[in-house]
């Protein structure tokens, strides 16, 4: 089964700092666009950091609510994608998934849920 699978979510308070990694399972993503999507269930699915599949010097895109808060990165010797958080606000509430980019239904995981909460 290919899957991205997802790691680093949880509680924090607001103003805090998580490290989201996913994984590819089951095939290489290294070819692949990547990028990071949340969803709540008032809300639609919406995009939230794109990092490309170059080897260097990556193209880099947030969604515009991130305003500086987070850095999305690429360690392919685990084949995994990194999305850290800083500054968290209640509204990051959201179960967080990666995916490629644009996605791919065989792709999505079971996401990761991220609560930002006092």
């Amino acid at each position: 089964q290919v899957q991205f699978v997802h790691t680093g979510g949880g509680l924090v308070q607001p103003g805090g700092s998580l490290r989201l990694s996913c994984t590819a399972s089951g095939f290489n993503s290294r070819g692949y666009a990547i990028a990071w999507y949340r969803q709540t269930p008032a809300k639609e699915r919406e995009f939230v950091a794109l990092i490309d599949n170059g080897d260097d010097d990556h193209y880099i895109q947030f969604g515009p609510f991130v305003n500086a808060r987070f850095t999305i990165s690429r360690d392919n010797t685990n084949d995994s994608v990194l999305l850290q958080m800083n500054d968290l606000k209640p509204e990051d509430t959201a179960m967080y998934y990666c995916n490629t980019f644009p996605p791919r239904d065989v792709f999505w995981g079971r996401g990761i849920q991220v609560t930002v909460s006092s």
